[in-house]
């Protein structure tokens, strides 16, 4: 699944619950190096320093760099300092929940557009582009979805961003193919995280899950899953996988309607 004593960049890391950590996490597991990044140190301080449900020799023993991925010159900084690298995880969005979420779609606020776009899809092209120099033998990019086929309550400018990323996996598998650089996407289904929690209407979406959804989905443990997933792709046995989502939300996505009382798990 992941070559052992090859280095990882998981981005996005939070807390942890964070998807990120939780992906890292695997990776270690099956013998890889691992270096997380964090936005910035004022973020690692409220997230991840105060945290007290993560002992403190937990957090001594990652390796954990600074990275904006709005800031160019941070991300080439970055990948320079990494030397050579088999992946990379991108596990980056955001969109103001004030004006880019919750019941109303139309907003005059046209800067958190710009900004919710910048760091939720075109950032992937900026690491993509400052990490491949790093993955001289080949490797694989892979960042986070969510349904973006179709519009949920709520979500608004944000499902729109998960589909210009998605766009973007594949502009980019285009691009990169002939350096041996897969870029892919995994499309989860709803997990409990702190960046969840900022989603206007994310509890619906749980039980939106329970309706749709034919094997069971559990928001907290089902990160496990989704970790497996974007392990695989990052690694060897997924060389000939790229520009790709890979749908791992038990199944929801494929269900017309709801399903019947008979067919739920």
């Amino acid at each position: 699944m992941i070559e052992k004593g090859k280095t990882y960049v998981v981005m996005g890391l939070l807390d942890c619950d964070s998807i990120a950590y939780a992906i890292g996490q695997v990776v270690e597991q099956w013998g890889g190096n691992v270096i997380y990044t964090v936005q910035s140190e004022r973020m690692k301080k409220i997230f991840f320093d105060r945290n007290k449900q993560w002992a403190q020799e937990d957090k001594d023993r990652l390796n954990v760099k600074y990275c904006d991925v709005t800031v160019e010159a941070e991300v080439k900084q970055l990948f320079d300092d990494v030397g050579p690298i088999a992946g990379v995880t991108h596990s980056i969005a955001y969109a103001n929940p004030k004006t880019c979420l919750g019941p109303e779609l139309h907003t005059d606020a046209i800067e958190d557009l710009k900004q919710g776009f910048h760091i939720s899809a075109a950032s992937l092209a900026t690491v993509a582009r400052y990490a491949q120099p790093q993955m001289t033998e080949g490797g694989g990019i892979v960042t986070l979805s969510f349904a973006s086929q179709v519009a949920f309550a709520y979500y608004n400018w944000m499902g729109v961003n998960k589909a210009a990323l998605e766009a973007t996996v594949r502009a980019l598998a285009r691009r990169h193919g002939k350096e041996c650089v897969r870029v892919n996407a995994v499309s989860a289904g709803p997990l409990s995280t702190k960046a969840a929690g900022a989603i206007p209407g994310f509890e619906e979406l749980g039980t939106t899950w329970s309706k749709i959804s034919p094997l069971p989905w559990d928001p907290e443990a089902d990160k496990l899953e989704v970790a497996n997933a974007a392990a695989f792709l990052m690694g060897p046995y997924a060389k000939k996988i790229s520009g790709q989502v890979l749908y791992v939300d038990g199944g929801a996505s494929i269900i017309g309607g709801e399903l019947l009382p008979h067919e739920r798990p």
